[in-house]
């Protein structure tokens, strides 16, 4: 029993270790289901993957911080970034401003959904807000990987796009800033209003005079 104890403890203290070091660019959730080796090698952390082809997003139902609930399909009508991170991941913590800013740029046109995979929920995510002082960001709690588990992530942070229908365009797995030119170019032709008459002029143009 002792031996055992003493193991948790040096685990636990050379986690605390990575985690002032700064930690990994992805953070893996424990048991998640792992991906074989070459796989992870050939996934490019902090770019976007696209889906091929664009899938429906998983009909799963978000809690709030407050215990109450709302659908992921409520939000059909506008684009949609689902962050998944946790209050102990060092890349999501770096992340976490970068969303933010994402978040307070483009208002209501874009939702920024932040779901927290901490097992404690609450309990740490609110200190972990308030500390940053966050209020852009909605923020959501998946302390059972739920969610998680429905879009198959496998390690933090990942982010999902999703358009105005409800389709899973592509991911990020690992850190991103959202307000880089190449990310700014993924989101912001998403948010931008549609123009019907854009369609009718480019046919017109290509009309024999």
């Amino acid at each position: 029993m002792k031996r055992r104890l003493a193991a948790w403890v040096a685990i636990a203290a050379a986690v605390a270790l990575w985690a002032a070091a700064g930690g990994l660019l992805l953070a893996r959730i424990p048991g998640a289901a792992q991906p074989e080796p070459a796989a992870t090698e050939e996934t490019p952390l902090g770019k976007f993957i696209p889906a091929t082809p664009p899938h429906p997003a998983p009909s799963v139902v978000l809690t709030t911080p407050s215990d109450t609930t709302v659908a992921l399909s409520a939000f059909a009508g506008k684009p949609v970034l689902l962050n998944f991170w946790a209050t102990w991941c060092a890349p999501c913590r770096r992340e976490m401003p970068s969303l933010e800013r994402l978040q307070a740029r483009f208002g209501q046109d874009l939702a920024v959904l932040a779901v927290s995979e901490d097992v404690a929920g609450a309990k740490v995510v609110a200190p972990f807000l308030a500390k940053l002082g966050l209020r852009a960001v909605t923020v959501y709690l998946d302390p059972k990987n739920v969610v998680g588990h429905a879009f198959e992530v496998q390690g933090l942070p990942t982010s999902f796009v999703i358009n105005r229908t409800g389709e899973v365009l592509g991911r990020v797995e690992g850190e991103a800033d959202w307000l880089s030119p190449a990310m700014l170019e993924i989101i912001a032709p998403l948010v931008k209003p549609l123009k019907p008459h854009t369609t009718l002029k480019t046919s017109l143009s290509s009309e024999p005079q």
